[in-house]
């Protein structure tokens, strides 16, 4: 009986396996979405992509009108990592032909969802959609990684200084490329780099309320962006 078990959950491992490495950056996500944005323009919801993880995907579920009232697109898929991000980002991106892309994430490659990765690693990722899209002449907006003091989902991890590193070499090249950048984690961390408990039921992912913090902060750096010339 434990051998018939033992067998049945090795199958819908590998089963589960093939199918996430069959679509590893989940491309088909927003492949409905995107086509409709390609077939009325004109509605002007492409204007800004907002580009990340479950913290940009989670945005539009806790504040709906963010998007609605505004000429935004949410791109962000629970759980990616950069790499994933970066694999999509001309689909749900660049052939969108928005005005502007934000860009938030690197704390899944941190708990090495995908893997090991270095902050080079992360950081090499995140300058290449930002190079991406500003070779097909499309405004960049770089955020910080959120304050995060530990995972739920994984222990054995200690994110919270590897975040701080992360954002200062993010923030550098931002300065370095002449791109907006956007501090959430300064105003959202405690005194430990851990994300304030009013503005996280998880420590992690933003409640109403953390949103409600990041929200102004993004459409400063949204406006300061289309500002630009």
């Amino acid at each position: 009986m434990k051998i018939k078990t033992f067998l049945t959950i090795s199958f819908f491992a590998m089963a589960n396996a093939s199918c996430s490495q069959q679509d590893w950056a989940d491309l088909n996500h927003y492949r409905n979405a995107n086509q409709s944005l390609k077939e009325d323009p004109a509605s002007g919801k492409n204007k800004v992509i907002l580009m990340g993880d479950s913290i940009i995907e989670y945005w539009l579920t806790c504040d709906h009108s963010f998007f609605s009232d505004n000429p935004y697109s949410d791109r962000g898929i629970s759980g990616q990592t950069t790499p994933q991000m970066l694999l999509r980002f001309r689909q749900d991106v660049i052939e969108l032909k928005p005005e502007v892309v934000v860009i938030l994430g690197g704390t899944n490659d941190i708990s090495g969802s995908t893997g090991p990765s270095t902050l080079d690693m992360i950081m090499d990722n995140i300058a290449s959609m930002a190079d991406l899209a500003k070779a097909n002449h499309i405004k960049v907006v770089l955020c910080s990684v959120l304050p995060a003091f530990h995972y739920p989902w994984k222990f054995n991890v200690e994110p919270a200084e590897k975040i701080v590193a992360l954002n200062k070499l993010i923030e550098a090249y931002a300065k370095a490329n002449d791109l907006t950048y956007v501090d959430f984690h300064s105003v959202m961390k405690t005194s430990q780099n851990g994300m304030k408990q009013e503005y996280s039921n998880d420590g992690v992912h933003p409640n109403p309320t953390g949103y409600m913090v990041m929200k102004p902060l993004v459409q400063q750096a949204i406006a300061a962006t289309l500002a630009k010339k």
